[in-house]
């Protein structure tokens, strides 16, 4: 059965994609979740539709990420931590940390979840995280780590 979705489901496809499921899952699953309907001609113009705009809004978050990402590429961002007399911080600098120092410094709101470090950061120095702002849009942040007096 060909059934338009109306969310986008992972391993599925996306919102307002056309796809073939098996009658079960869509009269068990789909339809009564409310996450497709049924593929007739006036529902795949809606589905076309709906591909428009998710196109449009795609374009537009990725053009943002793209912003976002020429802005922060080139600075450091300065963080503050309480350290020992080796450099070695009580404690370690968290994506929360992060977080925080780039909208104190540079005025831009980024997720936590978007943020990603290799490892932990338990030492003074520069370091890097990997920020993943779009599926198409991802760059690396780097960061200096310097002892709180």
């Amino acid at each position: 059965m060909q059934v338009i979705l109306r969310s986008d489901l992972e391993g599925l496809g996306k919102r307002g994609d056309i796809v073939d499921v098996a009658d079960g899952h869509a009269r068990n699953y789909l339809f009564p979740k409310g996450l497709a309907l049924k593929a007739t001609a006036g529902a795949v113009d809606q589905a076309a539709k709906m591909r428009r705009s998710r196109d449009q809004r795609d374009a537009s978050d990725r053009e943002a990420a793209t912003t976002i990402a020429s802005t922060l590429v080139p600075k450091i961002i300065a963080i503050t931590a309480k350290a020992g007399a080796e450099g070695k911080l009580f404690g370690s600098v968290t994506t929360a940390d992060i977080v925080e120092a780039v909208e104190v410094q540079t005025g831009i709101k980024l997720d936590k979840k978007s943020v990603h470090l290799d490892e932990h950061v338990k030492t003074v120095g520069e370091h890097s995280a990997t920020v993943s702002l779009h599926h198409a849009v991802s760059f690396p942040l780097r960061f200096e780590v310097s002892a709180a007096g």
